[in-house]
C-alpha cells in the first residue's frame, strides 16, 4: 500500500509566501477573531520569517519626476495581483487535499463535554476560547502567524459554526510551564471570562527535569481556578518529538500525570503525544516531515493537523449536548484538511 505524507517544508514555504497576503487581509471581517503573538514577534521566533519592519517603505512618496498611474491603471494591476494570490491559495489547498490528516486508530475522544461553549453557541452568544501554554502555542516553527495551531483551529470552527461569534486568543509565551503559567493565569485567562481554556503544558517540565509532583499540584490548582471562574477545560499534553522522547521515562510519567488529573477533575484531555507517534509509528510519516529542525517543534503540517484534531474533537463534543442533540460517531471521520 503506498502511503501519503506531508509535503515537505520548502514546498510549503514557496507557497505560503504567495498566499499569506490574501490569508491575513480580508479574513478580520469575518465574525471570528484569531489572534496571537504580533508579526514581528513571530518573526523573531520562526526560522526564515520576516517582519513587517525589515520591508521597504511603501508610504514614502514617489519622485516628483514620476508620472502618477491613472486610476485604471491601478485598479487593473490590483486585479492581476489579487487573481495571482488567488491561484496561489487555491494552489495550497490542493496540497491540502492531497495530503489527509488522519483520525490516528486506537486513541480516544477523550476531550469530555463542553458545556459552557455548548450554551452559549445554542443560545447565539459570543464564545472565547483562549490557547493557553508555551512555543508550541505561540506558534515557534511556524512559517506564519495564520498557520499557528491556534488561528488553524479558529479558521475550522469558523467553517463549522458560520453565524456564531467566536473569539480564540493566542497565550502561549516560549520556555514556559506551569510555574511561569501560573503567575499570569489570573490575568491572561481567568480575567478573560472565557468559556474555553486550552491548556498546552508538561514538554518544558520534562526538559528542564521540573519535580513532576509539584508540576502536578499546579496544573490540578490552575485546572480547579479555571473551572471555579465557569469555563471548560482541555489539556494537551507534551509532543511525540525527539528532543522529548529521548527522555522517555519523563515523558510518559508526564502523559500519565495530566491524564490523571483530567480524570480526577472531569476536564478533557487531548492526547498529543499519542497522536504523534501515531503519524510517526502506525502512519509510516517521518519525524522530520511534522517537526522542524530544532526536534522539538512542529511544523505547518503538524500545527494544521493537530488543530484540525483537536476542532473535530471539540465540535462531536458540543454537538453532543448542544440542544439534546446526540452526534453520530462517524462525524469524527477526519476530513483532508
Amino acid at each position: 500500500m503506498r502511503l501519503t505524507v506531508p509535503f515537505r517544508p520548502m514546498t510549503w514555504r514557496s507557497v505560503c509566501a504567495i498566499a499569506a497576503p490574501l490569508l491575513l487581509a480580508p479574513a478580520a471581517i469575518a465574525p471570528l477573531h484569531a489572534q496571537t503573538a504580533p508579526a514581528d514577534q513571530h518573526a523573531a521566533l520562526s526560522p526564515g520569517a520576516k517582519s513587517d519592519n525589515a520591508k521597504p517603505d511603501a508610504a514614502q512618496p514617489a519622485a516628483t519626476t514620476a508620472a502618477p498611474a491613472s486610476s485604471t491603471d491601478q485598479r487593473s494591476a490590483a486585479a492581476a495581483a489579487l487573481d495571482k494570490v488567488k491561484q496561489a491559495a487555491k494552489s495550497a489547498g490542493d496540497i491540502f487535499r492531497r495530503v489527509p490528516c488522519l483520525q490516528p486508530k486506537g486513541v480516544a475522544n477523550t476531550t469530555g463535554s463542553l458545556p459552557h461553549v455548548a450554551a452559549k453557541l445554542a443560545d447565539g452568544r459570543p464564545v472565547v476560547i483562549i490557547a493557553f501554554g508555551s512555543s508550541s502555542t505561540q506558534g515557534y516553527g511556524s512559517s506564519a502567524p495564520e498557520f499557528t495551531y491556534p488561528n488553524r483551529l479558529a479558521a475550522q470552527l469558523r467553517r463549522h459554526y458560520p453565524s456564531a461569534d467566536i473569539t480564540v486568543l493566542n497565550r502561549g509565551i516560549g520556555g514556559e510551564d506551569a510555574p511561569e503559567m501560573m503567575k499570569r493565569l489570573q490575568t491572561e485567562v481567568i480575567d478573560v471570562h472565557p468559556d474555553l481554556v486550552i491548556w498546552q503544558v508538561g514538554t518544558n517540565a520534562v526538559l528542564r527535569n521540573l519535580d513532576p509532583k509539584e508540576t502536578g499540584k499546579q496544573v490540578e490548582d490552575g485546572v480547579a481556578r479555571i473551572q471555579a471562574a465557569g469555563a471548560d477545560v482541555v489539556l494537551v499534553d507534551p509532543q511525540y518529538s525527539p528532543r522529548v522522547t529521548e527522555r522517555p521515562e519523563s515523558a510518559r510519567g508526564m502523559v500519565k500525570l495530566l491524564s490523571r488529573i483530567a480524570a480526577l477533575r472531569h476536564v478533557g484531555i487531548f492526547p498529543r503525544f499519542e497522536v504523534m507517534r501515531d503519524w510517526h509509528e502506525q502512519q509510516a510519516i517521518p519525524i522530520n516531515d511534522f517537526v522542524i529542525s530544532d526536534g522539538l517543534h512542529m511544523n505547518d503540517w503538524g500545527y494544521a493537523c493537530f488543530a484540525q484534531l483537536l476542532g473535530d474533537d471539540i465540535i462531536h463534543s458540543v454537538g453532543q449536548i448542544k440542544l439534546g442533540v446526540n452526534v453520530p460517531s462517524d462525524v469524527r471521520a477526519y476530513r483532508p484538511m
